[in-house]
């Protein structure tokens, strides 16, 4: 049975004074990927300008067997190849089905919890994240005289959350349950 869903989660660390030409493979690669069978989403997650050096890109596709695809072309490999003279390590990935890697520590060789266990763990750290910070950033939009625009609010409040859920709340909340998550 086809798994529904599948993410990859792509970390490059590049050289110090690369940024300008990873951004250029970037611009590069998107469309290439963008146009490959089964993408539904393409996140990039960029470093802090001349403090940190890590690009992560997350993408999405419908199907485990597209997005393996996609990973082990020609056209991806072609152009790995053309980032290396300014990747500081080799490219660096591991791929889930649906939202496995918000449970995966990169120091535990663990397996995947129990989809039930990956639904509630989920639910019970983004409700309280969709309460507050909608409360805590209408107010910062609006005092930024962007004009009221449902879109544009549930845009900002989506990226915000589901930055925090990815890098700030799912690894801390993951290790306090871990013992249960696991079981």
């Amino acid at each position: 049975m086809e798994t529904q869903g599948a993410s990859v989660v792509i970390t490059h660390h590049i050289l110090k004074d690369a940024r300008k030409q990873y951004e250029d493979w970037l611009d590069e690669i998107g469309p290439v990927c963008r146009s490959s069978e089964g993408i539904i989403d393409w996140q990039i997650i960029r470093p802090i300008p001349d403090l940190t050096f890590t690009y992560t890109v997350i993408l999405r596709f419908d199907s485990e067997k597209n997005l393996k695809n996609w990973m082990n072309s020609t056209e991806r490999k072609n152009l790995i190849e053309k980032a290396k003279p300014f990747l500081a390590k080799d490219d660096d990935y591991y791929i889930n089905s649906g939202l496995d890697f918000l449970f995966l520590s990169e120091s535990e060789n663990l397996k995947v919890p129990a989809r039930w266990k990956q639904y509630f763990a989920t639910l019970t750290a983004i409700y309280p994240l969709t309460i507050i910070i909608p409360f805590l950033v209408i107010p910062l939009i609006r005092k930024l005289n962007i004009p009221q625009n449902e879109y544009i609010d549930s845009l900002v409040i989506s990226i915000i959350i589901v930055y925090l859920m990815a890098y700030v709340v799912m690894p801390t909340y993951t290790k306090l349950i871990k013992k249960w998550l696991f079981r």
